[in-house]
C-alpha cells in the first residue's frame, strides 16, 4: 500500500511524503504505483526547478518527501492543493492500494 501524507501547518500544505508501493500489479505495469510517482514529481520538480523555491527533497526506493517552510509553501499552494486533490481521487478509486493522512502541525 503507498502511504501519502500532506502536513498542513494553518491551513498551508507545506509538504508531502509517499511511502510503500501499491502492489495493484506486477512491478513495471502498476497503473496504481505509476499514477502517484508521476504526479508527486511533476509536484516536487515544479516546485523546485520551476518555481525555484528553496525546499528539502528526499528520494528514495519506495519513498519520496518534499518540505517547505511555511513562507515558501505559501507559493506553492496551487500545485501543493492540486496534488493532494489529485492523490484523494486516486484514493477513492483505489482505496485498497493508497492511504492518505492530513499531518496538521
Amino acid at each position: 500500500m503507498i502511504r501519502a501524507v500532506f502536513t498542513v501547518e494553518d491551513k498551508i500544505v507545506t509538504g508531502f511524503s509517499f511511502s510503500g508501493h501499491a502492489d495493484f500489479s506486477e512491478q513495471g505495469s502498476d497503473i496504481v504505483c505509476a499514477a502517484v510517482s508521476s504526479a508527486a514529481y511533476m509536484a516536487a520538480n515544479t516546485v523546485t526547478d520551476v518555481m525555484g523555491l528553496n525546499c528539502s527533497v528526499t528520494v528514495e526506493e519506495g519513498q519520496m518527501r518534499l518540505a517547505l517552510s511555511k513562507n515558501e509553501a505559501v507559493q506553492a499552494q496551487v500545485i501543493l492543493n492540486g496534488l493532494l486533490l489529485h492523490i484523494d481521487n486516486l484514493r477513492e478509486n483505489y482505496a485498497d492500494f493508497i492511504d492518505l493522512k492530513i499531518s496538521e502541525v
